[in-house]
């Protein structure tokens, strides 16, 4: 995991940043003083996890947790004081240890961290190979989204094609693309939304998937070079 330390007394981000040294799946990043420093760093950087007090100055530690960009970063709050432990933990946090923070409760609450870090992880890999169900005349299939090469509207249907088949099902592209994980795939016409991994080539006014030859509408050219990395 890579983690943040976030405190503004220097003995604190010492003795973390030493008890984080003895644990191998744990990587320091970097170290603040203040959370607006911390803030700006995550603007641009995510990291999983963060050590975090919480009476700081100009922004305390739960304010900051309240305005994070991610919200799947993990956070344990460090404090010596326990009056604000009811509020930390109505925003999901991992654990809340008070100060000094010895050895042995340190290394409790990161096996807490890890064990979230590891369900997301587990969670992702099972975004990675997630299926659609459509229905297709009066059958409803399972459609593995790797399968897919695009998808095609026509009239009050989308049409999808795989290597071998193709599923119409009754429908708007507007509801196929909210579907279809951006990361996956991308819109390329007003009519087609393709499969970026599936691209053979791109061709003056459209793209080859498989042999098959999809428009490309001057609206989505810019975006589909971006993505591709086309200098």
């Amino acid at each position: 995991m890579k983690a943040l330390i976030v405190d503004d007394n220097d003995m604190a981000r010492t003795t973390l940043a030493h008890l984080a040294k003895q644990i191998p799946t744990l990587t320091i990043v970097n170290q603040y003083s203040n959370a607006i420093e911390a803030y700006n760093h995550l603007q641009n950087n995510h990291v999983d996890l963060i050590f975090l007090d919480i009476e700081m100055p100009e922004m305390t530690g739960i304010e900051l947790t309240k305005t994070l960009p991610k919200k799947d970063t993990i956070i344990i709050f460090t404090s010596s004081n326990k009056e604000y432990a009811l509020e930390a933990f109505e925003l999901n946090i991992a654990d809340y240890i008070l100060k000094p923070i010895t050895p042995a409760r340190f290394l409790q609450a990161v096996n807490k961290a890890q064990t979230i870090w590891n369900s997301k992880k587990e969670q992702v890999q099972v975004e990675k190979e997630e299926f659609i169900f459509v229905r297709d005349s009066n059958v409803t299939r399972r459609l593995k989204l790797d399968d897919i090469l695009y998808a095609e509207a026509m009239g009050d249907y989308v049409k999808f094609y795989t290597k071998d088949k193709m599923f119409a099902i009754h429908g708007t592209m507007k509801t196929a693309e909210e579907r279809l994980p951006k990361d996956n795939f991308i819109r390329v016409h007003r009519s087609f939304i393709i499969a970026v991994s599936k691209i053979d080539t791109l061709q003056d006014g459209g793209i080859v998937l498989d042999g098959k030859f999809v428009p490309v509408a001057d609206a989505y050219r810019k975006a589909l070079n971006t993505r591709m990395n086309v200098f």
